[in-house]
């Protein structure tokens, strides 16, 4: 008896040891979970760095950023690159794993082979990041990484926002631009400022921190190259502060200014301009009502473009038959109401030149039907019921003219007829 009661407590024993083991193991694991957690979500800094084609820049840059941040900051880089042909992804992502080894801050490379554009890779570089405050710069050195501590310390000593190195504060500069760019860049700035309602003087600026918070609750478009413009605009009552710096154009690679970007821009600003207007009217009658008013106002001013361009080439060219002058008028006006119709009525801000034609024919077919469709109906009207003139013209502009909006509607422009 005495040897079975030995027996079981050694294995119970031993099994209180496995089951301590077990639970210290467990403990270790939980710790070195906790500690993982707390590093991630107490990192203190961001920086995103988005690339394409910058094998040229991207060591000594991430160099130069990796010595000037500051040493309190538990921070980290982020370099987003778009599948560079020049091997620019491949480069950091070797870089940063020697990083790895002697110990600096983390270096997270992101490869996309999809997507392109640089709004988009900022954005991308900041759902990857875990900072409490983020900075956004190039990489081609036009950014002097000197700067990343002066916008962290302004943004503590003021209790901001967002800091933004600007160009054009006192004590900034550009260097290295030509005339043109400086003109392009300057009239972008103020058409920001002046159709965004925007104060401060460099909204175009690509050099900029701010706190993560802002931008929690804002749903991001990142159309065009300036991603700033966007938060200045989305995050309501964010108090923002610019600092000077100087501007240094690119010494090597190539600049990414061309007519797709500045394309961009203004499709950029065209959605923010209505980003935050009041809302639409959302009765649905209130709406259909709304859109025929502004069709049939374009209508109007269509019947007064059709008299003047026909008087005009008729009374200019005196030896046009007056049929050909007319007809002039009427493609005039057609084409003006289609134009009208597309930005106004319909607010169709796809300018496309393949959809832009496909709808102008089928504007220009719906209008010679309802013309058509006019003509025999004056005709049946007063020939046979016997209607008066002014009358059946009423009543056959009036049905042809509701024919005209709905199958424009529906069919030109793509939406339903009661909407």
């Amino acid at each position: 008896m005495n040897k079975v009661l030995l027996d079981r407590y050694i294995g119970v024993g031993n099994q209180t040891q496995n089951f301590n083991r077990h639970a210290a193991r467990k403990r270790a694991e939980a710790m070195s979970l906790t500690k993982t957690e707390i590093s991630t979500r107490t990192r203190s800094l961001s920086v995103i760095i988005p690339t394409f084609n910058e094998s040229q820049n991207i060591t000594k840059i991430l160099d130069i950023v990796s010595s000037c941040l500051p040493l309190a900051a538990n921070a980290e880089i982020i370099v987003v690159d778009d599948n560079s042909p020049d091997g620019t992804g491949k480069i950091a992502e070797e870089y940063a794993r020697r990083a790895r080894t002697t110990g600096t801050c983390e270096i997270r490379i992101i490869n996309r082979k999809d997507e392109k554009g640089l709004s988009s890779a900022i954005l991308t570089g900041i759902r990857a990041s875990t900072g409490e405050s983020v900075v956004v710069m190039d990489s081609d050195f036009s950014h002097p990484p000197e700067t990343i501590a002066k916008m962290i310390e302004e943004m503590k000593r003021s209790d901001c926002d967002i800091v933004v190195a600007s160009r054009y504060v006192e004590g900034g500069s550009i260097t290295g631009w030509p005339f043109k760019r400086k003109l392009i860049s300057r009239g972008a700035t103020k058409i920001a400022q002046r159709s965004l309602g925007i104060k401060i003087k460099d909204p175009m600026s690509g050099f900029f921190a701010f706190r993560r918070h802002i931008i929690r609750n804002i749903s991001f478009d990142a159309i065009g190259y300036k991603i700033l413009l966007e938060i200045l605009v989305k995050a309501r009552g964010a108090k923002v502060r610019e600092i000077p710096y100087n501007f240094t154009d690119r010494k090597s690679g190539k600049s990414k200014l061309d007519r797709t970007v500045i394309s961009d821009y203004v499709k950029s600003v065209w959605k923010l301009y209505r980003y935050g207007k009041p809302e639409k009217e959302r009765r649905t009658s209130v709406r259909f009502l709304s859109k025929a008013g502004r069709f049939y106002t374009v209508g109007a001013s269509g019947l007064l473009v059709n008299y003047l361009v026909s008087f005009l080439f008729g009374a200019v060219f005196s030896n046009l038959w007056y049929i050909y002058a007319t007809m002039i008028g009427i493609v005039f006006s057609m084409t003006s109401n289609f134009v009208l119709n597309k930005l106004w009525t319909f607010e169709d801000r796809n300018t496309t030149a393949k959809r832009t034609l496909v709808q102008y024919i089928t504007f220009l077919a719906f209008s010679s039907i309802g013309a058509i469709f006019q003509l025999g109906m004056v005709y049946l009207l007063v020939g046979t019921e016997h209607m008066s003139y002014a009358l059946s013209l009423f009543v056959s502009v009036a049905i042809a003219s509701i024919g005209n909006f709905i199958l424009n509607k529906k069919w030109t422009f793509k939406e339903k007829v009661w909407s």
